[in-house]
């Protein structure tokens, strides 16, 4: 018990401070008991949200993570908060409502501040362009993941090892998601078509830009390794994962809409969520739970690909958030327990194991 409050002892801690400022800004609101304890609750609601949504995050951050040192480590856990509580809970929405009305930063916070409303009007109008590029990048990296020829070890034998051998085709994945994205646009007006394709492209752009990042930084630290000096940045890592934190936090911030429209009150709830995800993701990479049970990955990049594909049909259709949480608890979970029954049973035959018919 207390090897595990180890790991999430920084997020309590930043929980009860989020909870203190809940609560001073809920009496500063309404002078009440009662407004103190309706915003106290919509912020835990949100902090709930968020983890749920994003337990598949931790997964795939962990698979990244383990690869890189404990300096690198330390600095997603530390450096990467800024970006994740402040960037993407704080900066990005009212970054989406300055360029859509034309305001100055200023006047962008007093918007979100005294008429919620029109601020979440106009967040929620930029959706289109959202799921374009959130999807667009998340398709792409549970694609990737499953386009690897040197993939060995398959969860859903038949289709894993299909994708594997179909990833001989250069460029495979990129074609599928251009079709998708094509597709979705067909059903949207227009306006909305442009917006979706470009954003898709763009989310595409950025997921090949930053994996371009990374083998090139990879093969700067493989020239020093071949002459004798022992370098192991994790820039790379670092960076792909920031991205990968964002796209995933764009569902949590359009839903979180869904609960209050109030600035300060969705960013102290994300928050929460972003941080406890975090510490979640250290926690596997300490533990070895990924090696421990080895279809926990592949259920994680299955739930990010259909993630992907729910904030991609987003454009087009109304998906709740409850439903979009339980698709992605219900693959992992299922790999969890094929992994634990797999471990049981004979872990020789982990590799060639059969998930349980759906």
């Amino acid at each position: 018990m207390k090897t595990l409050l180890a790991f999430y002892k920084f997020s309590l801690v930043f929980t009860v401070i989020c909870l203190g400022l809940a609560a001073w800004y809920g009496w500063s609101a309404s002078g009440t008991l009662v407004g103190v304890v309706e915003i106290l609750w919509i912020v835990a609601i949100l902090s709930v949200l968020e983890i749920s949504l994003s337990f598949d995050n931790a997964v795939v951050n962990a698979s990244v993570l383990k690869e890189m040192d404990e300096v690198w480590q330390r600095r997603f856990l530390t450096w990467g908060i800024a970006f994740a509580v402040f960037g993407m809970r704080i900066v990005f929405p009212l970054a989406i409502v300055a360029i859509a009305a034309g305001l100055g930063p200023i006047e962008t916070i007093r918007l979100s501040l005294n008429q919620p409303e029109e601020y979440e009007r106009i967040v929620s109008a930029a959706h289109v362009g959202i799921a374009g590029f959130g999807g667009a990048f998340l398709a792409m990296v549970g694609l990737k993941f499953f386009f690897d020829q040197d993939k060995d070890v398959h969860w859903i034998r038949d289709i894993e090892r299909f994708l594997a051998k179909f990833a001989a085709l250069p460029a495979a994945e990129i074609a599928i998601l251009l079709l998708v994205l094509w597709g979705i646009s067909s059903m949207l007006p227009a306006d909305d078509a442009l917006t979706f394709l470009v954003a898709g492209i763009l989310g595409l752009v950025t997921f090949i830009a930053v994996e371009g990042i990374n083998a090139l930084l990879e093969i700067h630290e493989e020239k020093k390794r071949l002459a004798g000096a022992a370098v192991r940045s994790g820039l790379g890592g670092f960076l792909y994962l920031n991205v990968l934190d964002a796209s995933f936090s764009f569902d949590g911030v359009i839903g979180a809409f869904a609960l209050s429209n109030n600035m300060v009150v969705i960013a102290l709830g994300l928050s929460i969520g972003a941080m406890f995800v975090r510490s979640m993701t250290i926690h596997l990479v300490k533990k070895g739970t990924l090696a421990q049970y080895k279809f926990l990955e592949n259920g994680a990049f299955w739930a990010i690909i259909a993630l992907g594909l729910i904030m991609l049909f987003s454009a087009r259709f109304h998906i709740p958030e409850t439903i979009t949480g339980l698709i992605g608890a219900t693959l992992i979970g299922l790999s969890l327990w094929w992994s634990i029954r797999v471990n049981r049973n004979e872990p020789s035959l982990a590799e060639g194991a059969q998930p349980p018919p759906a």
